[in-house]
């Protein structure tokens, strides 16, 4: 990095993959990973299959692993990868305790019959019964228009 003449901060060297695409003039710049803005006087823009309104949710996690239902739809996190589904794309969910030990597994299958599984260990029996509790009535009230 050099300084020009002494003087200000130092000078980064170019990008080998090209200078970052500009915003219009005027426009705000929108963090990474926050929705588009919406045009002054225009409708609001739902995505397709989205549910519009709020609903119950139900997280559940551990040190590796988590599920959470939301009306965005299905997330799944297992070891740090993140799979996202929603409810357009989900035939059915599943959900039951583990033959052994206290661990929650969900399931999410896709219309051609994919199926992904997550396992989160829950430590105690008494948290198990209670995201069993918890998880069945959210489930129920997005997927109780499916047959």
């Amino acid at each position: 990095m050099t300084t020009p003449a002494g003087f200000g901060p130092p000078i980064p060297p170019p990008s080998p993959y090209g200078t970052p695409p500009q915003a219009p003039y005027g426009a705000l710049p929108v963090p990474y990973g926050s929705p588009a803005p919406v045009p002054y006087g225009g409708p609001a823009v739902v995505p397709y299959g989205a549910p519009v309104g709020g609903g119950p949710e139900f997280v559940a996690h551990d040190r590796r692993n988590s599920v959470i239902v939301d009306p965005a739809g299905v997330s799944l996190e297992v070891n740090g990868h993140t799979l996202d589904f929603p409810w357009a794309g989900v035939a059915a969910v599943h959900a039951a305790p583990a033959p052994y030990g206290h661990v929650l597994m969900v399931a999410v299958r896709h219309p051609g019959g994919t199926l992904y599984e997550c396992r989160i260990d829950a430590r105690r029996g008494a948290r198990l019964r209670q995201w069993l509790a918890e998880l069945g009535p959210v489930l129920g009230h997005y997927l109780a228009h499916r047959a």
